[in-house]
């Protein structure tokens, strides 16, 4: 944890142990904040946001004991250490075993205090960081995790690579389906912020009340329901990088208090009159053209521009097929390491099955399509019956296999040809070459697909 951005709690009634603690930490950039009893110890945990607890066993009203229960109740995930004497080491372990981190025995030196306590916010940011782990993919050094070889993909790739270097703003539009979580995940991977936290949020998942308490956070008792303390996203992602997925989906009212974050690097959470100055870099994405929402009246200009420092455009499936072949490959292989299965192949006409849909649903779609047939295929091949299966009553309304997947091959052919044709700037000869055939099999193919007389 960024000591310049750590807070601490000392919980103690004596006078001098208060300012000696305050004190060494402040010298470290520590915040320190004191309470003379259990009791004003736990209304300032109620009030307020704290990344450590330091507190005496001995204190007047509750005891120490008792005030680390509490405490934890407040705010289970804020760590504690206890003072003790000599005499009351058997009180410190209890107190450990009740969810204080660690425990120091009075008198202590300067060193000792200052080591303890970046060894709890070490282990503490730790076991943050193994949970924020478990619940995040990661992404390998390359790109890996965004499979493709076209050049609207390569076009993309040299993008997220310059984009990583700054700080900037980023906006990212693109159907969906087309991978726009993963793209920004590769921008914090690239950056200098990659090994702090990424935190993602759809902010069309919920109303604007819980959307600012989930970004913002906010204090016990802000609203129904406000049982305690909690830190927002915003403060999750300090150091790292914030996605605002489904940009689009919020309210002008949000939109304001959004662009004005952005503006200050700051937030209030909702209920606290104090700020919180934050460093986070944010990115945002969404389905929908966002310039057309400025225009429509649905979504603030100032902000628009605020976000779209560095726009960033992912292509629908449709217009790169030629990275279906390796979609389809990795996730065959990615659906049947995960479901114990032994590798599988896949067929030409099954490939050829996959290359002619709209895919409206983009790689998702095609993801699904996948994972599916893999389950339903039985021996070493994807089998093409498993990628559509027919459902019930749907029949009388279905090609034979056989003819569905001739006309799939042959309007496959056709586009080549007329993309060979239109490279050539129709000279046959060279549509040929481009093509790998002879001049005679084009005038076949020409004729059969009637496309003699357009070119």
């Amino acid at each position: 944890m960024n000591a310049a951005r750590a807070t601490i709690l000392v919980v103690d009634d004596e006078v001098h142990m208060q300012g000696l603690l305050k004190r060494i930490l402040e010298k470290e950039n520590y915040k320190v904040e004191s309470a003379s009893s259990g009791e004003e110890g736990l209304e300032r945990l109620d009030k307020g946001c704290f990344d450590l607890v330091i507190s005496d066993l001995q204190l007047p009203g509750i005891h120490g004991l008792e005030f680390i229960k509490k405490a934890k109740e407040l705010s289970a995930t804020t760590p504690c250490i206890v003072l003790t004497g000599y005499g009351t080491i058997p009180s410190a372990v209890t107190a450990m075993k009740q969810g204080a981190f660690e425990y120091l025995t009075k008198p202590a030196d300067n060193d000792e205090i200052k080591s303890v306590v970046e060894k709890v916010l070490d282990r503490h940011k730790h076991t943050r960081e193994v949970e924020r782990l478990r619940a995040q993919v990661g992404i390998d050094s390359d790109f890996s995790n965004i499979v493709g070889r076209s050049k609207p993909m390569n076009t993309l790739f040299h993008v997220i690579k310059i984009v990583a270097r700054s700080n900037s703003t980023v906006l990212i539009q693109g159907e969906s389906g087309t991978g726009k979580e993963l793209i920004a995940k590769a921008i914090h991977h690239h950056s200098p912020r990659h090994d702090r936290p990424f935190v993602a949020l759809d902010c069309g998942t919920l109303p604007e009340t819980l959307l600012e308490s989930e970004l913002f956070g906010h204090m016990r008792g802000a609203f129904t329901g406000a049982i305690s303390n909690k830190k927002g996203l915003f403060e999750d992602a300090d150091g790292g990088t914030l996605l605002l997925d489904e940009i689009a989906d919020t309210t002008p009212a949000f939109q304001s208090k959004l662009l004005r974050v952005l503006q200050e690097n700051e937030i209030r959470p909702v209920g606290n009159n104090h700020i919180v100055k934050i460093d986070v870099r944010v990115i945002a994405s969404t389905n929908r053209d966002l310039k057309r929402e400025v225009d429509r009246g649905t979504f603030r200009e100032d902000l628009y521009y605020r976000i779209a420092v560095v726009p960033i455009i992912v292509p629908p499936l449709k217009r790169r097929r030629e990275d279906i072949p390796l979609l389809v490959e990795h996730f065959i292989k990615k659906y049947c390491a995960q479901n114990g299965l032994e590798p599988k192949s896949i067929s030409a006409n099954s490939l050829g099955l996959l290359m002619n849909p709209s895919w409206r649903g983009n790689v998702r779609e095609l993801e699904n399509v996948i994972e599916r047939a893999v389950l339903m295929s039985s021996g070493p091949e994807v089998k093409p019956e498993a990628l559509y299966p027919v459902e019930t009553g749907e029949e009388e309304n279905r090609l034979p296999l056989h003819q569905a997947t001739r006309e799939v091959k042959e309007n496959v052919e056709r586009q080549k040809i007329m993309e060979a044709l239109q490279k050539a700037a129709g000279n046959r000869s060279r549509a040929a070459r481009f093509l790998g055939i002879s001049r005679a099999t084009l005038y076949e193919k020409l004729k059969t697909y009637n496309l003699a007389r357009q070119n």
